[in-house]
């Protein structure tokens, strides 16, 4: 079985069996992929005001009622105590596991977010000729934490991160006009070029994910990333959140061409 054609809920039984494990970059064509983030419900209200001020890296898809394990939109018939094939769990700041499901830990209390991934528009990206090169290389998309601050909301605040791919300037000017289609999903680049310019330092030691090839006249085009929500939760140090590990997608049931209806 393609995973690139496998329909989302298929993918999801594999996660939540636990037989498939990894980075869903190039799965499920044609259907959005989700960054999650699950925390009490006396931080949902702030958290829901920081993805609404901060839409380019947190652009909000679905949220759960409390307590409820699926989604009204995304995923009905999902769980998203499972379906993540790698979870990471903060307390107060710090990272303390990386569990397969989070099953023990989900209460109640909890609510869940999904928020729009940038491995969405790839497919588009692919079918326009234009380079993906953590695919072609058969790994995770290199992210990094940014100089750039979010705008606070509550305890909520910290630095945005980005994910890269490196394009020839055409070909980065072809991909804006993509993306902008997307703009669930992060739309257009946060930045194009000089990667200390927004306080990167090392595009080959990325903070999450994996570092790709430069090729020759190649320029670093930096999106906002879903992973922001876990730079914030270093900075904001609430009692619990829980993310999905980056590049570990959630895979909703909702087709690209849906977003917005």
């Amino acid at each position: 079985m393609s995973l690139s054609s496998a329909k989302p809920d298929k993918i999801r039984e594999l996660i939540r069996n636990e037989k498939l494990f990894g980075h869903t970059s190039g799965m499920a064509k044609g259907y959005v992929q989700a960054n999650v983030v699950i925390l009490p419900e006396k931080y949902a209200f702030d958290f829901l005001k920081f993805c609404f001020r901060n839409p380019k890296t947190c652009p909000l898809l679905d949220v759960a009622e409390t307590g409820n394990a699926s989604f009204p939109i995304y995923g009905k018939h999902a769980d998203i105590r499972t379906d993540v094939s790698q979870y990471r769990v903060y307390r107060h700041g710090e990272l303390v596991a990386t569990p397969n499901n989070v099953r023990d830990l989900f209460t109640d209390e909890m609510v869940s977010f999904l928020i729009g991934c940038s491995f969405t528009f790839e497919h588009a990206l692919l079918e326009a000729g234009l380079p993906v090169r953590h695919i072609e290389e058969q790994h995770n998309v290199p992210m990094y934490v940014t100089n750039i601050q979010t705008r606070p909301s509550g305890i909520f605040h910290g630095p945005l991160t980005v994910s890269m791919r490196p394009m020839l300037m055409q070909e980065a000017i072809k991909a804006t006009e993509i993306t902008a289609r997307y703009k669930q999903v992060h739309g257009t680049p946060i930045h194009i070029g000089d990667p200390a310019a927004i306080g990167i330092n090392d595009l080959d030691r990325p903070d999450f994910g994996e570092a790709v090839q430069i090729k020759e006249n190649e320029v670093p085009v930096f999106w906002g990333c879903g992973v922001t929500p876990q730079s914030v939760a270093l900075a904001a140090k609430p009692e619990l959140v829980i993310t999905h590990a980056p590049g570990h997608m959630f895979v909703t049931d909702v087709l690209e061409s849906q977003m917005g209806d």
